[in-house]
């Protein structure tokens, strides 16, 4: 334990140090904490946001609204989940581990998508964790309350970097040290840092087992993947571009993104550009159905649209039926998840590499 809290400690004055929106090598979060106090717990502390606005928490929240359920996961890890007195985008049922999923289930859900500006104002939310911000795909977030109106409810307003950033970050996310940011900035809003270093420390250890079974495979010889993201729709497909957070789960995976030359989080692209990339393997990325049987029917369904298109089916990895069942949700959005989505990628697409290392598990 004293070794844990030293790190805390370690991270508290690092994140002091840290702002804008990301080092060349990304291995700096956005939005970092850049101040605390000497106070009890780290208080006050101060976090800064995309657009270099400072936030500062002379205290922990008592009462925490979450735009989705990435931001309300983490709070659950963190052990403040009982400070969340609402949530948007709540997590399908079974979506969380079933530790988790009982108390998220309890959340009061004040939007089944985006909360509305009138619920979000009258929460009586000490703060709002918004994992949107500039994300314009995700239907209405851009129309949430002005700075003025969080303000005037008295609601401090503040951000999943790792997502919320995504689209403005001058470089490609390759790794996961702004969703382990996003982990730490919270540790520090909520008093919870230990249990962030812990959460961050797990997630690490989990993906470095990958970076060594696979560090002598180049970059050009690794296996070219494609992220089918089926729930937006099979009309025109959605890219997972460079600065989202699929980009790094693939790429720490040992995969090659075939979107990697799209600088942005999502973008519309046709068929034609899927099968100009010819991929080597293929994410089916279903959201959760709420029950195990109902997602394997969507990944089915996935999976025969593909085989069945004209336009796909003749795909290299659709006439090999190199496909991953691998949901959407712990790929594309932020959280300790995403170190477990590397490490099934791995594992398939490098068995023998991993095999016994336990990064398959």
């Amino acid at each position: 334990m004293a070794a844990v809290a030293a790190m805390a400690a370690a991270v508290l004055a690092v994140a002091a140090l840290a702002t804008g929106c990301g080092s060349a090598d990304g291995r700096t979060a956005a939005g970092a904490a850049d101040g605390q106090g000497d106070g009890a717990g780290g208080f006050p502390v101060t976090v800064t946001d995309c657009d270099g606005r400072r936030t500062t928490f002379s205290e922990a929240p008592r009462k925490i609204v979450t735009s989705n359920a990435a931001s309300l996961e983490m709070l659950l890890r963190l052990g403040a989940g009982d400070r969340v007195v609402g949530t948007g985008f709540p997590p399908g049922k079974g979506k969380l581990p079933p530790e988790l999923d009982a108390r998220a289930q309890r959340v009061p859900v004040l939007g089944k998508t985006v909360i509305p500006k009138e619920k979000l104002l009258g929460s009586g939310a000490d703060v709002y964790v918004d994992t949107f911000a500039s994300m314009g795909n995700m239907g209405g977030a851009a129309t949430g309350p002005s700075e003025e109106e969080f303000a005037a409810a008295g609601i401090k307003h503040i951000y999943l970097a790792s997502t919320a950033c995504a689209p403005r970050k001058k470089v490609p996310q390759r790794d996961l040290s702004a969703v382990e940011g996003d982990i730490r900035r919270l540790g520090l809003v909520t008093g919870t840092s230990q249990r962030a270093v812990q959460l961050v420390e797990e997630m690490e250890k989990k993906v470095s087992s990958v970076r060594e079974a696979i560090a002598d495979v180049p970059v050009a010889k690794r296996p070219s993947y494609f992220f089918f993201d089926f729930d937006a729709g099979t009309k025109q497909p959605i890219a997972a571009c460079n600065r989202q957070v699929a980009h790094a789960v693939l790429t720490e995976a040992g995969a090659r993104n075939v979107f990697a030359d799209c600088a942005g989080d999502f973008k519309r692209v046709s068929w034609e550009d899927v099968v100009g990339k010819n991929p080597d393997w293929i994410q089916l990325g279903v959201r959760n159905r709420g029950s195990a049987a109902a997602t394997e029917k969507a990944f089915d369904e996935a999976e025969r649209f593909l085989k069945e298109f004209p336009a796909t089916a003749g795909l290299r990895a659709v006439r090999e039926g190199k496909f991953l069942r691998i949901g959407s949700e712990q790929t594309t959005i932020a959280g300790v998840g995403n170190a477990d989505t590397v490490r099934r990628i791995a594992a398939t697409l490098y068995p023998d590499r991993l095999a016994g290392s336990g990064a398959g598990r």
